[in-house]
């Protein structure tokens, strides 16, 4: 039984941080929307390119014979979210604005993430995230 975890926010938000701790504590496999943009070379971020790496994350996500996944994406826009199907959605709402406009302005918040984050910067915050989610499992 795999758990296919999403932690999303604007760039800036402490993404990548929470999802590597997350990942040492559940030992989980790490797919990191901008690392799968480089080893794809595809740095589209129009609707269809973010579309197009939703399903992409999705996809590595599926090929994992990890027990945890944790796929750490922005995911700005609902269908995205919609198309990963992530098991648990942990919002970094930690910023208002990131130095990417484009991206801001095309964000919909998730409209019932599981776990919202408002401020960063804790460890004890990926030890509690991690210990919650290995006991939903």
């Amino acid at each position: 039984l795999r758990m296919l975890i999403l932690v999303m926010g604007l760039s800036g938000s402490g993404k990548t941080t929470l999802a590597r701790k997350l990942c040492r504590s559940l030992k989980a496999k790490h797919l990191n929307a901008d690392a799968i943009r480089s080893e794809y070379n595809d740095w589209d971020f129009s609707i269809p390119g973010r579309i197009r790496q939703a399903e992409r994350l999705r996809n590595l996500a599926s090929e994992s014979d990890s027990d945890y996944i944790v796929i750490d994406f922005i995911c700005p826009l609902k269908q995205g979210r919609e198309i990963i199907n992530a098991d648990y959605t942990i919002w970094m709402d930690t910023i208002d604005s990131s130095e990417h406009k484009d991206t801001d302005s095309m964000f919909i918040p998730p409209s019932s993430p599981d776990f919202v984050i408002k401020a960063w910067g804790s460890d004890v915050q990926a030890d509690i995230l991690s210990a919650i989610l290995s006991d939903l499992k």
